[in-house]
This record gives C-alpha cells, structure tokens and sequence, in this order.
C-alpha cells in the first residue's frame, strides 16, 4: 500500500534485506569484524596509511574541495529522505484536525530510527564517552595521541571522538526510507544505500576522520536499529500498527493546543474529530 509518497508494506510483507537472512548476515560481519580488528588492531591503522602522505604528513583529501562538497552533500541527502515526515508531523501539531500528509508508520519508522542510529547511539552515547582519538590526531600519522583499538574507550580523545562515526550511521540510515521503496524497486532502493553508506564512510576515512572499524561498525549497528524497528513496527503481531493508530495519536495530543489557540485568537472551533 503506497501513501502519499511513502511506500507502507502490509503486515505480512518480509523484504528483501530486512527478513532475517539479513539480520544473520549483519551481525555475522560485526562479530567478524570486532574479532579479527580486535585480536589485530594495526590492520585499522593499515588501512588508514592508505590515504595518509607520509612526505606532507597529512590526509591529502581532506583539503580538498570537491570531497569537502560530497561529504557535506552526502548528509544533506541523507536528510532529505527525513524531511517530508518531519514536515509532515509538525504540519500534524499544528493542525491536528487534518490527517496526515505521510503515512503515519513512515513518520515513527523514518524520524525514530534516524534519532536513534544517527544521534542517540553517535553522538550522545559512544562519541561522548568512547574516547578513541581519530585518526588524523593518532601518532602514527603525525598525531599527538595514542592509537587504541575499536573495543578501548580509554583513549585521549575528550569529546567527539573516532568510535563509531555519526556521519556513517546517518549515511547506512537510507536502508531504512530503502525499506519502504515499492517492493520492485527495493532491491535496488537496497543497493543504492548501501553504495552510499559505503562512499560516504570511504570519504570520512579518506580525511583521516575515521577508521574502518568506525564506519563499518556505524553501518551494522544502524542496520541492526532500523531491523528491529521496521519488525517492531510492521511485521511483529504484538507490537505493529496501523497509520490510523499514529494519526489518532496525535490528534488527540495536538488537539487540546489546537483548540486553545483558536480561541485565544477568537476563532471558532467545531467538534472534535472523531479518533
């Protein structure tokens, strides 16, 4: 069933991705990655000596123009997939008497899952209290720190640190509108945000802003977010729910502020809406 611009798949649908094969598959990366980057942490530092000039001692790319204009450019996409339902909740709270212009569903999905992936689990939680210094700081590439692996947060780094990268989870966070792509077109709703998740990070290495674990971590933990998410919110019979459920919702929370205004400015107010 598709609404106003956002494809909602049926109770029953399992796609491609997000059944789950694809939940095995991710967390059989993260334990693959975690062990063999942590029993061998100088593979980080390997792959990152990739994009680091040892003559000018720096990160080549990250003065570069054109890559500062993609990495900015890369999140703006990201977040333009979270707009329409942003727009359309706040159209919501201020007029609660008119249903919603996206589908209910696709609003908690979408804004839930990109607060969580790209802002709570980032920035507020590991970024805050990881202390794994970045790259471009570490010793090993002219730095002043000390180089620690994934799994140590006893780094030098006091705020907005390496582990894991928010401007990779926000990237990985396009599987999640991807879900919601007509069931033709998901396969390759699937696979362009996986390519994007995969530049986007490749670029935050590039600028010595991120090691692999960083960004390959931020994807799988993003994926693992928006999984359980979509089951709780589509698939799961104990949990899931309808579009009219959310509009209803908040109907009713918006209403009462609605309603105060209209007076307040001595306009006239008709029943309640049925919820």
């Amino acid at each position: 069933m598709t609404v106003k611009g956002f494809s909602s798949p049926p109770h029953s649908a399992k796609p491609r991705g997000m059944n789950r094969t694809g939940l095995f598959i991710a967390l059989a990366l993260w334990l693959v990655i975690g062990v063999v980057f942590g029993l061998y942490p100088e593979l980080d530092l390997k792959l990152a000596a990739l994009f680091f000039d040892p003559e000018t001692k720096t990160f080549p790319l990250k003065s570069s123009g054109w890559a500062g204009v993609a990495r900015d450019a890369a999140m703006w996409i990201a977040w333009a997939f979270a707009l329409p339902s942003l727009a359309a909740l706040v159209v919501k709270m201020i007029r609660p008497d008119r249903p919603l212009m996206v589908s209910g569903r696709a609003i908690v999905f979408l804004l839930v899952t990109i607060i969580l992936s790209a802002g709570i689990l980032t920035n507020l939680t590991f970024k805050t209290y990881w202390g794994r210094p970045r790259p471009v700081v570490v010793t090993q590439f002219a730095g002043d720190q000390q180089f620690v692996p994934w799994w140590d947060p006893r780094g030098g780094c006091v705020r907005n640190c390496s582990f894991f990268s928010g401007e990779g989870a926000t990237a990985f966070w396009t599987l999640a509108p991807a879900a919601l792509a007509p069931p033709a077109w998901r396969p390759l709703a699937y696979a362009g945000a996986v390519v994007f998740g995969l530049v986007t990070s490749g670029l935050r290495m590039a600028f010595g802003g991120h090691f692999f674990t960083d960004v390959s971590i931020a994807g799988l933990v993003t994926f693992v977010v928006i999984w359980f998410a979509y089951a709780m919110i589509y698939r799961w019979p104990r949990t899931r729910f309808s579009d009219q459920a959310v509009d209803a919702a908040l109907t009713r929370l918006n209403m009462p502020a609605y309603r105060l205004r209209q007076r307040l400015f001595g306009r006239k107010t008709g029943p309640e809406p049925s919820v």
